[in-house]
């Protein structure tokens, strides 16, 4: 007998988790926010030079510390510099410190959070009594240090900040480990005589990867702020990248005259550190299944 085919169904979509983070993310006004400026400051960051024109190295002594105009809508430096084309410029620089320095620590983290929480407590001791050394000195120290130690670059801002940051990662990878790796479907695993590298590439890993993308998130605008820091002490960005810390550095000796040199740069901070927190803020929000 030929059953008629049944009729469709017409209703709401089943509830997935998916559903439900990208539902709670979309509901937040902060996340949308933090999404939206975190958005445009990227787009400027890759269009922005070529909109404006102007070079951001190209030095005008004539033209130097002038008001905002039609010309240079964010004046210029006391070389005469256009400051709207040196932030620009300067924002791929920030973004590219604030994503390599975040990805090395999440990295290393990670890696070292994995085999602390799995392999036993020797291990466990020995990696994150390692973690708990570097936590007892302020990061900006440590920071200062690793760049006093390495010279002063871009590439070595990078890896200072990265480093810095590794035990953060390191903690909260160990944490979320030690809860997963109890859990039947790793116990299942085991059993089938699965290898302990299999184990926490297919079971763990991705058990424990919403945690560390908030944190990452969060962790671009700490890595922001605290590369900002070290070039505007001079331990970063040299002369004459446009880096929005070393642009403050360099303003800061004729603030008073040319207020906008310092105000510019200052407000671009800001702004970036102020959208992926509220972006990792609203991930958090969206990623939680206590959530409604």
């Amino acid at each position: 007998m030929i059953r008629a085919p049944l009729p469709a169904q017409d209703g709401p979509a089943p509830r997935t988790f998916a559903r439900d983070v990208v539902r709670r993310f979309r509901s937040g006004p902060g996340a949308l926010a933090g999404a939206a400026i975190v958005l445009v400051i990227v787009l400027l960051a890759v269009a922005g030079p070529f909109v404006v024109g102007s070079d951001p190295l190209a030095q005008h002594v004539a033209e130097g510390a002038r008001a905002p105009s039609a010309a240079h809508p964010f004046g210029t430096d006391k070389l005469g510099r256009d400051v709207l084309a040196r932030i620009l410029s300067g924002a791929r620089i920030s973004i590219r410190i604030g994503f390599l320095a975040v990805g090395l620590a999440i990295t290393a983290g990670t890696l070292i959070g994995l085999v602390a929480g799995y392999a036993g407590k020797r291990v466990e001791g020995l990696l994150m009594g390692a973690m708990d050394v570097m936590l007892a000195f302020p990061s900006i120290i440590l920071a200062i240090a690793i760049t006093t130690v390495l010279g002063p670059s871009i590439n070595n801002l990078m890896l200072a900040v990265g480093i810095v940051y590794v035990p953060q990662y390191a903690r909260l990878a160990r944490s979320s480990v030690l809860a997963v790796k109890e859990q039947d479907y790793v116990e299942a695993a085991r059993a089938i005589g699965a290898g302990v590298p299999a184990i926490l590439a297919r079971h763990v890993l991705p058990n424990i990867l919403a945690p560390l993308l908030v944190q990452a998130t969060l962790g671009v605008a700490t890595a922001e702020l605290e590369a900002a820091g070290l070039s505007y002490l001079g331990l970063g960005a040299r002369p004459p990248a446009p880096e929005w810390g070393a642009m403050l550095n360099d303003a800061r000796d004729y603030w008073l005259s040319a207020p906008w040199a310092l105000v510019f740069p200052g407000l671009s901070i800001t702004l970036l550190v102020l959208g992926f927190n509220l972006l990792g803020d609203g991930l958090r929000d969206a990623l939680d299944p206590n959530q409604n």
